[in-house]
């Protein structure tokens, strides 16, 4: 009986492979080392899709709207590349930057204080840094079964110059009080129901990140205003964490005595598991339960070529892409053509300034025409690596960080 068995799972494994080889119109060359389990990408692999280069609106209430990855090669994410993540409506009523303002309120300031734009202009100095955003959420349709929140693939990130004024020397000019521990923004977008007395979404970061020289308020994006849908006029942005902390259309800062409590910081909106939790499984949505996520985990993308690639005449194939570990920074990045049985080293540049991705190239050989898969990961500088498969799988499909990979076909 067991002989039976394996024979059968030989046969369906033969016969699917056979399926591939039909549907790539190639060998798969490596067959042997593809990781038991493992669907190749050729079996969701969309012609008509891969060859759009349009952005990918997941939904419009409110706008969520994802970049496929070859979009996202350029070193500085051009605004139109930018992937849209909000929680509530965009504001409608006209927006006039001359009268809009910034209260730093809350029981952790010595006294409220309101700055006009142009005050934040003129009264303070002015920072640019290039700052990765990135969806918590980003790479949650690889979860299964699948969880509540948008499906994203893999384009909910971004890594854009952004400029505005330190918070920290804001809050500096406010004055704090010593129980500070943590911020909460505010801001204009209206709740999805209109409901004037509900709020979109507000939440924060412990004081120390808000002090960090790289969390802006910012005003600008790559030298130009901010887009309304990326929260002109006046937008905090925060690196290396969930996008969700980097407030659109910012009014408001409160300087708290205790963890903010406002908007999607409570249930396990932006949370992890404490502990392992077997998947579909529902646990207490209690502070024991879960952590509020901070630091983003290594990640790693191949933004050169595009999965599909035909490769004609030629065995040798340059990539690029870039790679990013939330607060820390990137030691090295590896690729592989043989389902992770091999890895090869890339150059690694040094990032733009702390926050920002770095940016990785290589040139690999393959040794036979056929379909093949090239696989990239990250290590940063703590020696923490991408998993080559689906982390462990929690509620809200978050930080997922496995092996970005493309489908290339020799021929």
């Amino acid at each position: 009986m067991q002989n039976q068995i394996h024979d059968r799972r030989g046969f369906l494994r033969k016969s699917a492979l056979a399926t591939l080889t039909t549907l790539v119109g190639t060998p798969i060359v490596f067959a042997d080392r593809i990781p038991p389990f493992y669907k190749p990408l050729a079996f969701d692999y969309d012609p008509l899709k891969a060859k759009s280069p349009d952005m990918k609106v997941l939904g419009d209430k409110p706008w969520n709207v994802e970049s496929p990855i070859h979009l996202l090669d350029d070193a500085v994410t051009p605004v139109e590349k930018m992937f849209i993540r909000n929680n509530g409506l965009i504001p409608s009523e006209p927006i006039d930057p001359a009268k809009w303002t910034l209260t730093i309120k809350g029981e952790s300031v010595k006294a409220t204080k309101t700055y006009t734009l142009n005050d934040l202009k003129k009264r303070f100095t002015p920072h640019t840094y290039q700052l990765v955003l990135e969806c918590g959420g980003n790479g949650r349709a690889g979860y299964e079964p699948q969880t509540t929140g948008n499906p994203w693939e893999q384009g909910a990130v971004s890594c854009a110059e952004w400029t505005g004024v330190r918070l920290k020397d804001i809050l500096a000019d406010v004055g704090l009080k010593d129980d500070a521990v943590y911020i909460g923004y505010y801001g204009k977008d209206p709740h999805l129901s209109q409901d004037p007395t509900k709020v979109a979404i507000s939440r924060g970061v412990p004081i120390k990140k808000a002090l960090e020289n790289e969390t802006l308020i910012a005003w600008a994006v790559n030298g130009k205003d901010i887009p309304l849908e990326h929260g002109y006029p006046l937008r905090l942005v925060i690196g290396g964490w969930p996008a969700s902390v980097s407030g659109k259309w910012l009014h408001t800062i409160a300087v708290r005595d205790k963890i903010h409590d406002g908007a999607k910081m409570e249930g396990h909106s932006y949370k992890m598991p404490i502990r392992p939790v077997q998947p579909g499984e529902k646990i207490a949505e209690t502070p024991e339960n879960f952590r509020i996520i901070e630091s983003m985990p290594v990640k790693s993308l191949i933004t050169y070529p595009k999965t599909g690639a035909m490769l004609e005449g030629r065995k040798t194939l340059e990539l690029r892409g870039h790679a990013w570990a939330g607060d820390k920074s990137v030691q090295d990045v590896h690729t592989s053509i043989d389902y992770g049985a091999t890895w090869q080293k890339s150059k690694l540049q040094a990032p733009k300034n702390r926050l920002a991705w770095q940016h990785w190239t290589t040139e690999v050989t393959f040794p036979q025409s056929g379909y093949y898969e090239v696989w990239v990961r990250a290590t940063d500088n703590s020696g923490v690596t991408q998993p080559m498969v689906i982390p462990q799988w929690n509620p809200g499909g978050y930080l997922n960080n496995a092996c970005h990979r493309i489908a290339v076909k020799v021929v």
